[in-house]
């Protein structure tokens, strides 16, 4: 460490954080209720702590220093003064080291310790008593750091909404088992952006991967106790700085050439990102950062009980974000990735929870204002979870304009149907057509509905059809934590088994949810390693297994079963990619007619007549023709002529038996595309108006390009 002065200037206010200018760094952290905040410097391991300054100014409850002749790699913390009166909200304990709400980078790691604590350990609940045990030792430091870097011709792919394809993965659980990558890679950043697996995710035709939370994470002290780890990572830690266990060099400029690879491969990087809470917890959980800064602002408070917080996450607090300085620092965090890492998007947990007002849930709220006025992050992919566990809290389809949301309504009635449930059809409709009767309002597109069979959250598409119930024992909970239904089923024995019948079913059934998947309206995301068969072993919960539970075993891949369920994938995937009719960019609703007679979409029955309430409403209904007509730009036409047009045909049978369907006229030239029950089967003309769809199956047809008088 060079020879610093003893002493601070004044500074400036902004911008948050440590900000290096090439001679010295400003320091400026908000407390609205602080009384001094002290600046704390290590030595070059971060153990020793060499020097103790208060920042000498105070601007509009900023307060700030500049220290001369500081450089990257410094490492710091704070001490904050204030009142303690946690009756009032106020948390403030000198004793405590506080990372920086806006670090970039972290130094070392959380060791649990009682001195962690603000108040004393092991006295009554009700009793928050102050704690004077210095936290220094167990706490981890921020680290001053310097963003500079030479991006190159990068470019961001800006892959239109309806051309996207979402692989949702673990950056640890996605590498750490491949063989083909360094070990020292494997799990890290560099391991996802490494040649093996951008091949890979280009074989699918993936246009973004989204990736579970990669900010600093905190693991929690019962799990720790528990000999487990959070390995999903919605428990941050730090907005601003990543997860130092997920760089392999140490150094931040490991994600920036990752995502430059990435994108270099057309391969967009959407970030999972939880401002909804933080890893304090509760009124008697650890002071590591925010509630010593200044508890009363960063947090909901329950009103005249200001000791406890308010909690609508289901973790213990809820962050403040109708304070404007914490909407601030939620902000300047999305921009920091945004920029200085160029990540094309974020998918919000608990987004229902940042549009909380004081009355409640609101579409206009000052996080999606902030958000959809900003010019750099209203042009990202932006993606919200819709519902929290808080009072109105499931709010599918009702956030604004230039959000997406998970679709859980697709995932559980897309499962119902193929697990042969009653009364599926009309709902499955719905969801074939981006779920229209949830997301087509105030001018939103189809993209809205984010598609998924499977998710991190629940179980795999092998454990779906492998299991009818949780098995989540290894999480110590007593197999109660996890979602109690998750309309799967075993097809005759619970879990792994030999017998071929029932493999063939499972076979079948996944390629039937999956070319369902890609032939639906709205953007399919794809769990990863649901392409090859991956298992949780019947885990629905596995937040706290960071061990081969979790992480995707890519063994599987390479064998003859999840090699073939790997290529029908891509198949489904090209497909959609070449068909528009599969991905349309506009709600359709049958008013139009792209050649005479033929409809822009129609539904019909296994006899190929249209649907009427009779046969919606028949509970045994199996099933479904859908029928899309649309233009295609992409074939030669002379003068003034029209586009040619296309027209898909996805016929489902989710009964126990195959049944012989009659397509609908008017007779087309159609072609055999894909079927679920015949998975390599090449394309080919039909020269029949019936097929024979075989049981729990689907076929995917095409006629292209037609003119006018083809549909005569």
């Amino acid at each position: 460490m060079p020879l610093l002065p003893d002493w601070l200037l004044p500074g400036r206010p902004d911008p948050l954080g440590a900000s290096w200018d090439g001679l010295g760094v400003n320091f400026a952290v908000f407390s609205a209720h602080a009384t001094q905040v002290d600046l704390c410097l290590f030595d070059a391991a971060g153990r020793r702590e060499v020097a103790r300054l208060p920042l000498p100014e105070c601007t509009d409850e900023v307060f700030h220093g500049y220290l001369p002749e500081a450089r990257p790699g410094l490492i710091y913390g704070f001490r904050v003064h204030g009142p303690y009166q946690p009756e009032h909200g106020h948390r403030f304990n000198p004793h405590k080291l506080l990372l920086d709400p806006y670090g970039k980078q972290l130094h070392g790691s959380l060791r649990w310790s009682d001195a962690l604590y603000g108040h004393r350990i092991g006295t009554p609940r009700a009793d928050l008593s102050f704690d004077r045990r210095d936290s220094a030792a167990a706490m981890p430091k921020s680290v001053v750091v310097d963003d500079a870097f030479n991006w190159g011709d990068d470019r961001p792919p800006s892959v239109p909404w309806d051309r996207t394809l979402i692989y949702e993965t673990h950056l640890r659980g996605l590498t750490i088992r491949r063989d083909d990558i360094a070990p020292r890679e494997r799990g890290s950043f560099a391991g996802l952006a490494s040649p093996p697996v951008i091949e890979h995710l280009q074989r699918l035709g993936v246009t973004a991967v989204e990736l579970l939370p990669v900010q600093a994470i905190c693991q929690d002290r019962f799990l720790v106790e528990r000999k487990l780890r959070n390995y999903w990572g919605y428990s941050t830690l730090s907005f601003f700085a990543p997860e130092p266990a997920y760089l392999a060099t140490g150094a931040l400029d490991e994600i920036r050439v990752a995502i430059r690879r990435l994108h270099a491969a057309g391969i967009e990087v959407i970030l999972d990102v939880v401002y909804n809470h933080t890893c304090e917890g509760d009124a008697l959980g650890p002071t590591l950062s925010w509630r010593g800064f200044d508890n009363a602002s960063y947090y909901r408070l329950v009103p005249g009980e200001e000791r406890r917080h308010i909690d609508e996450t289901g973790c213990g607090n809820t962050v403040n974000l109708s304070h404007p300085r914490v909407l601030q620092m939620v902000m300047d965090s999305l921009r920091y990735w945004a920029t200085a890492f160029r990540v094309d998007g974020f998918r919000f947990d608990l987004a229902s929870t940042l549009g909380r007002e004081g009355h409640g849930f609101d579409p206009g709220s000052g996080f999606f204002d902030a958000i959809r006025q900003d010019p750099v992050l209203s042009r990202l992919k932006l993606i919200a979870e819709p519902w929290d566990i808080g009072p109105g809290g499931y709010q599918l389809g009702a956030h604004p304009p230039g959000f997406s949301e998970w679709n859980d309504r697709y995932r559980d009635g897309v499962r119902r149907y193929w697990r042969g449930d009653d009364f599926m059809r009309p709902d499955l409709a719905a969801r074939l057509t981006a779920s229209g009767d949830l997301f087509d309002r105030r001018r939103r597109r189809p993209w809205a509905s984010i598609n998924f069979l499977a998710a991190h959250d629940g179980f795999t598409l092998q454990d779906l059809v492998s299991f009818t119930e949780r098995h989540n024992m290894a999480n110590g909970e007593g197999n109660r934590d996890g979602h109690g239904e998750n309309f799967s089923a075993n097809w005759g024995v619970e879990g792994p088994t030999d017998d071929p019948a029932i493999l063939e079913t499972r076979a079948r059934l996944k390629r039937a949810m999956l070319l369902t998947l890609f032939a639906s309206h709205g953007t399919p995301m794809l769990l990863g390693g649901d392409e090859f068969g991956r298992s949780q072993r019947g885990n629905n919960n596995a937040y706290c297994q960071d061990n081969s539970i979790s992480w995707l075993d890519w063994d599987l891949a390479a064998t003859p079963e999840g090699e073939a369920l790997t290529r029908f994938t891509a198949r489904a995937a090209m497909l959609r990619r070449r068909h528009p009719t599969l991905r349309s960019a506009v709600f359709l609703h049958g008013f139009t007619e792209p050649l005479p007679g033929l409809r822009d979409i129609g539904w019909f029955d296994a006899a190929g007549q249209p649907m009427t309430p009779d046969a919606w409403n028949d509970p045994a209904g199996r099933v479904l023709q859908l029928r899309r007509a649309g233009a295609r730009d992409d074939t030669p036409r002379r003068g003034t002529e029209p586009p040619a047009v296309e027209v898909t045909l996805l016929v489902l049978n989710a009964g126990d038996q195959p049944c012989e369907v009659t397509l609908p006229g008017p007779d087309l030239p159609w072609i055999s595309l894909l079927d679920s029950d015949a998975p390599d089967a090449p394309e080919a003309p039909l020269d029949h108006p019936t097929i024979t769809v075989a049981a729990r199956a689907a076929r995917l047809l095409a006629a292209w390009p037609l003119r006018q008088e083809q549909a005569a």
